[in-house]
């Protein structure tokens, strides 16, 4: 009697599906959305990482194949579409070849937005992908990117509209609101891949990716699909460095501290023994020269996810290099 692979459906991070061909399954992911950056070529690259992040969540490291959904604005000129189109195809190709895999097709339609997005397409034994379902009471959480980032996105709009700067302008420079939208964008386009790969070196009990459900959002999905009873309690939240005190000055308008503001191609909120945890963030920073943080803990409870009332902000970085972005 073989064990019976698991399906994973709707609601986790990509569906797993057993396929006739001996103890193979198919994992697949989509996403799509519109452009949050102004340079077309990050955009590309955020949007490819973006899928990918799904099957990267799941600890699947090596992706067989992606399609690319590309809206092409019908509100652009011809020679806007001209530049702009292939600048996003093209950092959408580079993000997937820096994945190891390729883009071979997709679809392409004209429509009043402009949008970008795919799919991604694995084979893998069951080996290779990690069932987000095994915390247990006493686990860490970690999250191996920093938040943020849709604050950094949108006062990096608010340059250029005098009503909305003058109420950020008190606590932040232009210059720190142009790095932290460098920050952002960094972060965003870099894949989750080698937080992936560490999943398993360290026995991940199970992780998914933060994005748009903010990192609550995405804490309770993982919290509710826990097979043991046990609940997630976060404490800290590192925050691209400045973004904390500019959702303050908006008058909590993105429920940052709350853990609800909006991410968009955010790290993996990962459950790991608190033994490895330590030794985790170690290792993806030495790879990879990026920090990661144990945020918070899995006690036992009823599968839901919560952030204390005065979590510690972690400024990320703590001190700023010239020249440097982190």
């Amino acid at each position: 009697m073989h064990m019976a692979i698991p399906r994973i459906g709707i609601g986790m991070d990509a569906s797993v599906t057993p396929l006739r061909h001996g103890g193979l399954s198919l994992v697949q992911t989509t996403d799509f959305f519109y452009p949050l950056v102004d340079d077309p070529y990050m955009m590309g690259k955020i949007a490819c990482s973006n899928v990918l992040s799904d099957l990267y969540a799941m600890g699947v490291t090596e992706c067989d194949n992606m399609l690319m959904l590309l809206g092409v604005s019908t509100k652009m000129t011809e020679k806007e579409r001209d530049v702009v189109v292939p600048l996003i195809m093209r950092g959408f190709k580079d993000a997937a070849v820096e994945a190891g895999t390729n883009v071979t097709g997709g679809q392409t339609v004209v429509n009043p937005w402009c949008t970008i997005g795919g799919v991604a397409t694995t084979i893998c034994q069951p080996n290779e992908y990690i069932v987000p379902d095994n915390a247990v009471v006493g686990d860490v959480l970690v999250l191996t990117k920093p938040l943020g980032t849709q604050v950094a996105v949108n006062a990096h709009q608010w340059l250029d509209i005098p009503e909305r700067w003058n109420r950020i302008k008190l606590v932040v420079s232009d210059e720190d609101i142009r790095k932290a939208y460098q920050r952002a964008m960094d972060s965003m386009a870099r894949l989750n891949r080698t937080a992936a790969r560490l999943m398993h070196k360290y026995n991940a009990h199970g992780a998914t990716d933060v994005t748009g459900f903010g990192l609550l959002g995405h804490a309770q999905t993982l919290a509710k699909n826990q097979k043991n009873e046990v609940s997630f309690v976060i404490h800290n939240l590192p925050v691209i460095a400045k973004m904390a005190a500019v959702a303050k000055a908006c008058g909590n308008m993105f429920h940052l501290l709350q853990g609800n503001a909006a991410e968009t191609s955010g790290g993996l909120l990962i459950c790991l023994p608190r033994e490895q945890a330590a030794a985790y963030c170690k290792d993806i920073e030495k790879q990879e020269g990026y920090q990661s943080w144990i945020i918070g803990i899995v006690e036992k409870g009823n599968r839901t996810a919560r952030v204390i009332d005065k979590p510690r902000v972690i400024e990320v970085p703590a001190k700023e290099k010239d020249g440097e972005l982190w």
